[in-house]
């Protein structure tokens, strides 16, 4: 049997054996109310997990000052929907497939279309329809860095599919930092802290496989350049793979489905403050929110950020009244604009006078100065119907266009012959690597759990997921004052033992 399946079917089965389980009875009384302030997916998992751990008696309160979902999310186009936000998922992202599982949601179709990479000039490197013909022109242009490349990845994700089964056991981290070590030591955490070029031709990967293939899939997935820490890097290269996969009807209705599957009590609030109250021996808090008709407070014995909380980002969130203040989160979000364009594809300015003939439905690029998008791609709606073909250039087709600055219209004559429609979103989609070196805190306070620091170690939608797990295995084991099941040593042998 193929290794990979093997350890995908094994780690299914740990989650699936944890799902059954339940909870435990507390020692003490459980939390009677819990606040998730943020509704994206790593929110909504939290909840979702928090009601696996806790049980059916506490009540989940989750806050959302926009949209479910947060930055997975849906344009309209001509009657039809289209991804703006998070689009893939990972074959190996087992919390993200669990939850399309249990919510009884339905895999897209995929619709095959070939990639190339653009320099300004022209293409360098194409893909064919010969899967033989592609290895063969890596191998003639690039040696064997890709070969390195994959196997660099696959031991990267092979460690980190450990978590898996450390949380089907229900250990917990009390900090990213504390999570990555138990994974791959201190190779992980070193990876934080050097950039991914620097790795990588440490490794044997040439400078032009960095530049032409690394550089474009760094543009593409974070909008940022080859010295984005190698971490981040290994994660980007997971999700640029083939076995990858979305959600049919859009992956936004995942974040909705677990509310509901954790019986959640969705608030369409802003929380402006966040305070401690002291009750006995231990802490609640106090959360300031405004409705769109009235401002409230109420008290909670948890409260879970899963909000970014960087002061460029404008939560709207302050905490007031600690004798010790949570500690500053630092470090900035990344712009990343994203046109959906409906119109024609300007075939002539990629070097092609007849769009007939024009194969490509995706087009990266590579770090060439004055090069004004990070990519363009002709997608497909969410909604994926039997008869359902991709519309040749020739034809107005719906594109997706990332770029670091909204295009202007000089800059959309430039990609299009024509256009009917540009609907426009400007996401601080994930974190500007190096704008700190610091991985943010999980704990804040005692019961005040901070999400979103998982982001600085590598942001996607299965690292909010991981993240959602351990703080609810946190928040559990914290209560309950199970210590030994936080920041335990050598894991591995530990559950070798156990089984």
């Amino acid at each position: 049997m193929n290794p990979w399946l093997l350890l995908h079917l094994q780690i299914l089965t740990y989650i699936g054996v944890l799902g059954e389980s339940g909870f435990a009875q507390l020692d003490g009384a459980p939390p009677s109310r819990i606040a998730v302030i943020g509704a994206g997916i790593g929110g909504t998992a939290t909840a979702h997990f928090l009601r696996q751990h806790f049980g059916p008696e506490v009540r989940i309160d989750v806050f959302e000052k926009g949209t479910v979902g947060g930055r997975l999310a849906t344009v309209t186009v001509n009657h039809h929907d289209y991804e703006s936000g998070g689009s893939i998922i990972h074959s190996l992202n087992l919390h993200m497939q669990d939850f399309v599982k249990q919510l009884g949601l339905k895999y897209r179709r995929n619709v095959a279309g070939k990639t190339a990479v653009f320099n300004g000039q022209e293409f360098i490197l194409e893909e064919t329809d010969w899967y033989l013909l592609d290895l063969f022109r890596l191998w003639w242009r690039y040696g064997i860095s890709f070969i390195r490349l994959q196997m660099w990845v696959e031991e990267i994700m092979e460690k980190f599919m450990r978590i898996y089964k450390y949380q089907a056991h229900g250990y917990a981290f009390s900090s990213v930092e504390e999570l990555l070590n138990s994974l791959g030591g201190s190779g992980f955490l070193n990876m934080t802290r050097r950039p991914l070029s620097e790795s990588l031709l440490e490794l044997g990967v040439s400078q032009r496989f960095i530049d032409e293939v690394i550089a474009p899939i760094m543009r593409v997935n974070y909008g940022q350049n080859i010295s984005i820490p190698a971490f981040v890097g290994a994660v980007s290269l997971a999700g640029a793979q083939a076995n990858l996969w979305a959600v049919e009807g859009g992956n936004k209705l995942v974040c909705s489905g677990l509310l509901k599957l954790a019986r959640a009590n969705l608030i369409q609030a802003q929380v402006s403050a966040i305070s401690p109250e002291a009750s006995g021996e231990s802490t609640q808090y106090r959360l300031s929110y405004t409705t769109q008709t009235e401002k409230q407070v109420e008290l909670y014995d948890i409260v879970v950020v899963a909000t970014p909380l960087q002061p460029s980002v404008g939560s709207g969130i302050s905490f007031e009244g600690f004798d010790t203040q949570p500690p500053p989160i630092a470090g900035t979000y990344h712009h990343t604009v994203a046109s959906i364009v409906h119109g024609y594809l300007n075939c002539t300015y990629f070097g092609f006078e007849d769009p007939k003939l024009f194969p490509f439905a995706s087009i990266l690029t590579t770090d060439t100065p004055g090069l004004f998008f990070n990519s363009v791609a002709n997608v497909c709606p969410v909604n994926i119907t039997a008869g359902f073909r991709r519309k040749p250039p020739q034809e107005a087709g719906v594109y997706k266009v990332f770029s670091q600055e909204p295009l202007g219209k000089k800059e959309l004559k430039t990609l299009f012959k024509s256009y009917y429609s540009v609907q426009v979103t400007d996401w601080q989609a994930y974190p500007h690597y190096w704008s700190t070196e610091e991985l943010p805190p999980v704990i804040l306070h005692d019961g005040l759990y901070y999400l979103n620091g998982i982001e600085w170690a590598g942001s996607a939608m299965e690292m909010s997921s991981v993240a959602a797990k351990n703080i609810a295995l946190l928040a559990y084991h914290r209560w309950s004052r199970q210590v030994e099941m936080v920041d335990q040593k050598d894991l591995m042998h530990k559950i070798k033992t156990e089984l």
